[in-house]
């Protein structure tokens, strides 16, 4: 019966060269390095989960944000711990995307033909750093606020477009409740649906040229000279 639904599938979806590509595919023998790509998309899953169980109970809006965040931490069942895996795998994607950017670049994997591979990647290492200023005023108390004010006075000194930036994504001349409200639409709506977009284009190009072996691996093991 399960084969008769498998094949019955497969012929409809072809599910099953799909699953060989990812999951029955020769890889090179890899080191503990070649982890860290596989560790930072865990990363983001736990973000991911952890932050639509947050969204539940988190109030954009200047009088109830801080309210509705100590509320999950201190009233709401394991939201000490919901809280506590968002921040922490925040933190830990910042420490994992960096550590895997230099295992790529230390290891050449950024030549032909994964140059769009890298090129996706640093998409999604850009996007990494807006999620983590869009997420750290969400909060909504003094570290935050004068934090975000900080880092919009550095947008501020970008030439020729960095008034009109901070003014924009701050919505006016200083930082207000709209501000927070562009912040947590971008944090929950417009960076989400650009990451699942990059994630998904990086993971098939991954799948497509497979995972790039070591610079000693591609040059083979050495020949022992013996001498005479």
């Amino acid at each position: 019966m399960g084969t008769r639904l498998g094949d019955w599938i497969d012929e409809r979806s072809s599910w099953r060269e799909g699953w060989s590509r990812v999951f029955l595919a020769r890889i090179p023998r890899v080191s503990w390095g070649h982890t860290l790509g596989a560790a930072t998309l865990i990363s983001i899953v736990v973000l991911m989960v952890t932050g639509l169980l947050l969204t539940v109970y988190y109030v954009a809006s200047p009088t109830d944000a801080h309210q509705s965040v100590q509320y999950v931490t201190n009233v709401v069942p394991l939201g000490w711990l919901i809280r506590g895996l968002h921040h922490w795998a925040a933190s830990a994607l910042v420490v994992l995307a960096i550590a895997h950017l230099i295992r790529v670049i230390a290891h050449g994997a950024y030549k032909y033909p994964r140059e769009f591979t890298w090129y996706s990647g640093i998409a999604l290492l850009l996007l990494v750093f807006a999620f983590g200023v869009t997420g750290s005023l969400l909060p909504w108390d003094q570290r935050a606020y004068w934090a975000t004010q900080v880092r919009i006075e550095i947008f501020a000194t970008v030439p020729l477009i960095g008034d009109w930036f901070a003014r924009f994504i701050q919505g006016g001349e200083e930082l207000s409740g709209l501000t927070l409200s562009r912040f947590y639409a971008a944090h929950v709506w417009l960076l989400p649906l650009l990451l699942v977009g990059l994630l998904w284009t990086h993971l098939r190009l991954v799948v497509r040229h497979g995972i790039s072996a070591s610079p000693r691996e591609r040059r083979g093991p050495r020949r022992r000279m013996w001498h005479r």
